[in-house]
């Protein structure tokens, strides 16, 4: 059988429900879908591949899925260090509103799809102004973004649309966008319970419900943030959430460091997932979230890097290390292990995104986000155990190929969709 792409000889951590590893295995793929995984000489023999990836001597994974993002962030990256998250967020919606338009938001999102390229990332959820542009950019580049409309009622926002004219510009774009499919959904964006009013919630929940999308925002990020919810609303901002009806396995949170044990628990009862953002939450302060209690109560948690503003980087595999350490701090050195935390990059970052069925993990019939990392560094040897290997002993610079919907993006560290140069001179170009 011809096929479009062959991944073989490499040890493959399927991360599927059994944490089965292939070894010399390989991954058989045909119109951007895994069509079978097994061993390299079955396949071999099975399929003639019109390309085809040596992976000999490398680990070979599902893409990385960063559950929460700004990407458009990277024009503002070193430029609000060191503060608190308030005085943050007070000098970066400053600056957006100066310096944000959709040829802007373009060119600093084609730096972040190379960046996250390079760093095995394979899917993104991208919550920022002018997500057209943004869409725009990373379908060029072939590479996995989820975005919609974003809802904030700020003065002066940088895309000068009033909230009222907002609730009809994005029935119009997820009319347009259709159902989910191969790998992608509808998603809306409501920034907080402190931007956004419990009537303006209640609304923009409605309307996701109505186009069966994805809701995403921040919570409880956080102390002085559920202080001032609380002080507004009387209500936590997870209370509040829930008061409104909101939570549910169609809600995503962004953080939830300051929870409750009720707050806690609702999120397991409603199914409502969260993104960590470790290395966000610990550079502004904000606390370490309770990540170690949400998983015993059974609630899905992803992974995210936050902006590159707040975290520096796009590093999933950054925070998959910082998220497997973090949470030993309390003196449980299982509170978080090296399977969960990689899981919680992969099938766990791809289910909270209500994709599971479709990303996460090298399994037939899913989408073809994988990657290869190279093993033959001095730090990387011996490999005893893949997860413990990718937990704490990988950087993202040992991602050698990076493939998206069966399409090759990074072929031995070179990107083949992106030039590379040219996208950074046209971000310096605006800084």
């Amino acid at each position: 059988m011809l096929i479009d792409l062959l991944v073989r000889g490499g040890d493959l951590l399927t991360v599927d429900d059994a944490g089965t590893v292939v070894r010399d295995g390989a991954v058989a793929v045909d119109e951007g879908e895994i069509v079978a995984v097994g061993a390299a000489a079955e396949l071999c023999a099975r399929f003639r591949a019109r390309e085809s990836v040596d992976a000999v001597g490398c680990l070979v994974l599902p893409g990385l899925v960063n559950a929460h993002t700004h990407l458009a962030m990277t024009l503002l990256r070193g430029r609000a260090d060191d503060v608190k998250l308030q005085v943050f967020l007070e000098r970066v919606l400053r600056w957006e509103a100066e310096l944000l338009s959709p040829k802007n938001v373009a060119a600093a999102v084609r730096l972040a799809v190379a960046e996250s390229i390079r760093a095995g990332v394979t899917s993104a959820l991208d919550m920022y102004w002018f997500h057209e542009a943004a869409e725009r950019a990373a379908r060029q580049a072939g590479w996995r973004l989820l975005t919609g409309p974003c809802f904030m009622d700020v003065p002066e926002p940088p895309d000068g649309r009033a909230y009222g004219d907002r609730m009809v510009w994005a029935r119009r774009d997820l009319q347009a966008r259709g159902p989910a499919h191969r790998g992608r959904r509808p998603v809306v964006f409501a920034h907080s319970t402190y931007t956004l009013s419990p009537a303006q919630l209640t609304e923009i929940a409605a309307l996701a419900r109505e186009f069966g999308a994805l809701l995403h925002l921040h919570a409880a990020e956080n102390a002085t943030e559920v202080a001032t919810v609380e002080g507004r609303y009387g209500r936590r901002p997870v209370e509040l959430l829930d008061s409104l009806g909101l939570l549910g396995p169609d809600l995503l949170l962004a953080h939830a460091v300051e929870l409750t044990g009720p707050e806690i628990a609702a999120l397991a009862r409603t199914g409502t997932s969260v993104a960590h953002c470790p290395v966000s939450n610990l550079k502004l302060g904000c606390g370490i979230a309770p990540v170690p209690r949400l998983l015993s109560a059974g609630v899905t948690v992803g992974l995210g890097t936050d902006g590159a503003v707040s975290s520096n980087s796009l590093d999933v595999l950054g925070a998959v290390r910082q998220a497997a350490l973090v949470h030993k701090a309390g003196g449980d050195p299982t509170a978080v292990g090296a399977e969960r935390a990689v899981r919680m990059a992969t099938i766990e970052g791809a289910r909270a995104l209500g994709l599971g069925e479709q990303l996460g993990s090298l399994e037939a019939g899913k989408r073809a986000d994988l990657i290869v990392l190279d093993l033959g560094a001095p730090h990387l040897r011996p490999s005893h155990d893949p997860w413990s290997t990718l937990a704490y002993a990988a950087h993202s610079a040992d991602v050698r190929d990076t493939v998206v919907d069966g399409r090759v993006l990074m072929r031995e560290r070179v990107l083949t969709t992106l030039d590379e140069e040219a996208v950074i001179a046209d971000l310096e170009a605006l800084v």
